[in-house]
């Protein structure tokens, strides 16, 4: 930017502080947001790729208005500002195409792009058409701003590290915030499930997107040449996330933390693919022997949510016999699967499952937390959700969405020599990404800016690096 940009870019900041500064101090408080939202027209018009940094960095704190205002949700001030994005991109795109149009030959697009089309035709067949049409809106101002261009935007080496230093210093701050409040209550487990409010709803997401950065963190910290300052930010930035993790209390993100692990593990050590497959029939053998014994030893598991012991907490997670938590999981889970049995088809409509599945819940599956108007949110796994909302077909279209992402991303991960920086960063999105997929068996929140934006943003790096590989491959085939 030329030193005449910069002044009157300085200018321009100057006059709209003065006009919000004026319309509060005549008390005019909705017109007070007019300049904030000319200065995001602006970043966006004329420094599109600052203002797609800016998002990232927004996301950890945006915050769900319905917490103020019932029956409307909205993530503010990221959901409106990908939703501006989204018509500013799309404008672009028709006046003069940029997207290189290899993208669409991606594996992860093809089946996103599929699963999107599903979608649009379970939201006529909805039972609740505009419900379901809503839903499908936000999520198209989540993957076409973030994955589409994305893609164009994560050309750069440099770009991809941007991005992730935005969100992951913007969620460390945030998990300084929450440890700085949860030290106000003793660290106390039930203080835990909502010390991290306004930013997170509970602990349990709250505890998802610090596992899913975790391993983003740690792989710019093996980046090479990063400065010795760098280096030091980033092992603040893990020591912070991982005091996060363990005081979120989260069981849930403990455990895809060390099932990605294993995964990334297995990746790194490529591990035959056939000694993976026997050694799941053996453990599928075995399960199947011990049936029995298995469901004496849950039944006999009492080791309840409410310890703060880490060992005790693990133990929990099994309990499903007297763990509230555990047991309206479970409710849930089987509403989803009965909504699919009376919808196997097209299910109920995408965004559904919260109007509809207090009618199918049986009376032995409630819990104390339980509530008979069913108004307590979604299915609590992103596979089944998609199962009793957009039936058998939806279910499997989302699946060969996260099949497609691991197989492109652990693709390229082997075609890059040992040490890369690319390969390093491939690693860390690898491992991120298992953690959000296993945990998604347990919860959903994709349609949560706060993980949308970070799993989209890392599907559309992978994209943007395959294209980049084939083209280095390109004059190696031609000769």
């Amino acid at each position: 930017m030329t030193l005449q940009n910069k002044i009157k870019l300085a200018a321009g900041v100057l006059v709209l502080t003065a006009i919000f500064t004026l319309f509060n101090w005549m008390r005019i408080e909705y017109l007070a947001f007019f300049p904030i939202g000319l200065l995001f027209i602006y970043l966006a018009t004329y420094q599109t790729e600052k203002f797609f940094l800016f998002i990232a960095f927004l996301t950890p704190f945006s915050v769900n208005i319905e917490e103020y205002i019932d029956g409307f949700g909205l993530y503010l001030p990221t959901e409106p500002l990908l939703f501006g994005f989204m018509l500013w991109f799309l404008f672009l795109q028709l006046k003069a195409p940029f997207l290189d149009y290899k993208i669409w030959k991606s594996p992860i697009i093809i089946s996103v792009s599929s699963y999107l089309v599903w979608l649009f035709i379970t939201s006529i067949t909805s039972t609740e058409p505009i419900v379901s049409f809503k839903f499908l809106l936000s999520k198209l101002w989540f993957i076409v701003p973030i994955l589409i261009f994305g893609t164009y935007f994560f050309k750069s080496h440099e770009n991809r590290i941007k991005f992730l230093w935005y969100f992951i210093v913007s969620c460390s701050l945030v998990v300084c915030f929450t440890i700085a409040h949860h030290s106000m209550y003793g660290f106390g487990e039930e203080e835990g499930h909502w010390v991290m409010w306004p930013f997170f709803k509970d602990h349990t997401i709250y505890g998802a997107i610090i596992a899913l950065c975790l391993p983003l963190s740690l792989s710019l910290l093996r980046q090479k040449g990063r400065p010795a300052l760098s280096k030091a930010i980033l092992i603040l930035i893990n020591v912070i996330l991982l005091l996060g993790l363990i005081f979120s209390y989260t069981r849930a993100a403990w455990l895809s933390v060390l099932c990605a692990t294993i995964i990334g593990a297995v990746v790194y050590f490529r591990v035959n693919f056939k000694v993976l497959l026997a050694g799941g029939f053996i453990a599928l053998g075995g399960l199947y022997f011990q049936w029995d014994n298995l469901q004496m030893m849950l039944a006999k598991n009492t080791h309840e949510h409410t310890t703060e012991s880490f060992d005790e907490k693990i133990q929990s997670a099994a309990n499903v016999t007297t763990d509230a938590s555990n047991l309206e999981r479970i409710n849930r889970w089987d509403c989803a699967y009965e909504m699919f049995k009376r919808k196997p088809g097209l299910g109920f409509g995408p965004g559904t499952y919260a109007f509809e599945y207090a009618a199918f819940q049986d009376p032995e599956n409630l819990t104390i937390i339980s509530t008979n108007f069913g108004d307590m949110g979604n299915a609590h796994s992103e596979y089944l959700g998609a199962l009793s909302e957009t039936g058998l077909v939806g279910m499997l279209l989302f699946m060969s969405v996260v099949a497609s992402i691991f197989y492109s991303a652990i693709r390229l991960y082997y075609q890059y020599e040992e040490g890369n920086d690319i390969k390093i960063l491939l690693m860390g999105i690898i491992v991120s990404l298992s953690s959000y997929f296993i945990h998604a068996f347990l919860n959903n929140y994709l349609d949560t800016d706060k993980a949308a934006v970070p799993v989209w943003a890392m599907c559309a790096m992978i994209v943007a690096m395959s294209i980049e590989q084939k083209l280095k491959d390109q004059p190696t085939k031609m000769d």
